[in-house]
């Protein structure tokens, strides 16, 4: 699906269903540096299970024309102006990483409009390493081993994917070496900057689930305490062994757990 999103050309993909008014709108949001095709399983499923997916590439990543917001208030800007553009009025907003923190800003900033939220490999405060900021803030490749290394659960690293021969961490390293100039840095200074995740939670209103990872190394259980307490009634559910790229490694895993969240929730 292309559509045009305050004057600039943004693709989002629909898991080959047409948008639909009828069904309830489900956007998934990627993380930093990264493009739709992470929840490229889910989006399929959902879009042939009752709901209208979309998964935008955000501003500069993927398809989709830049430049990227230098913040997260400025991505969370930027997708209610996409929502709105697709004709959309209430969703359930389910992000990944820099994503979840996307998708809490929106829902904090129109909670009338969320259906539901998905959190998935979040944090009270998204902090980055030092050499990582410094070696995505020039586009070094050094910056996509680290990411894979620390982001990647072990069976990733010696392999790990459902379809026989192929390498997760090697396609992770590859998107993100396919990325347009600068974006990567944005995206890792835009998370490590914001410190309004907590004070975001205390106006979620919606059913929330949170999608976490036993192995994960960046955003581990822990790191989202305090927005695990700070929302309401808010489920959460950890996956066993799967690193912070969870929704890749366990994909049969959350797609049962965020379908059957949003099937008794919206």
């Amino acid at each position: 699906m292309e559509l045009t999103v305050e004057g600039r050309a943004v693709f989002a993909h629909t898991g080959g269903q047409d948008y639909s008014a009828d069904e309830p709108a489900l956007v998934f949001v990627h993380g930093g540096g990264n493009d739709h095709t992470y929840w490229g399983l889910q989006t399929r499923f959902f879009a042939h299970h009752g709901f209208s997916v979309l998964v935008p590439d955000l501003p500069g990543h993927g398809r989709s024309e830049g430049p990227a917001p230098e913040s997260i208030e400025g991505y969370a800007d930027w997708l209610w102006a996409f929502v709105d553009a697709v004709g959309a009025d209430k969703v359930a907003l389910v992000g990944h990483s820099m994503g979840s923190l996307i998708v809490l800003a929106c829902a904090a900033a129109q909670p009338e409009r969320m259906l539901a939220l998905g959190l998935a490999g979040t944090s009270d405060h998204m902090q980055v390493h030092p050499d990582l900021l410094a070696l995505s803030a020039v586009d070094d490749p050094q910056a996509h081993e680290l990411i894979t290394d620390w982001g990647f659960g072990r069976a990733a690293h010696m392999g790990g994917h459902q379809a026989p021969g192929l390498w997760l961490r090697g396609g992770g390293r590859a998107l993100l070496a396919s990325g347009q100039p600068g974006v990567l840095g944005t995206d890792m200074a835009a998370c490590n900057a914001w410190e309004g995740a907590l004070d975001a939670a205390a106006h979620i209103t919606c059913p929330t689930l949170f999608l976490l990872a036993a192995a994960d190394r960046m955003t581990p259980p822990r790191a989202s305490k305090g927005l695990q307490v700070a929302i309401a009634g808010a489920e959460i559910k950890i996956l066993p062994g799967a690193g912070h790229m969870m929704t890749i490694e366990r994909p049969n895993e959350s797609i049962d757990i965020i379908y059957d969240f949003l099937s008794r929730t919206i």
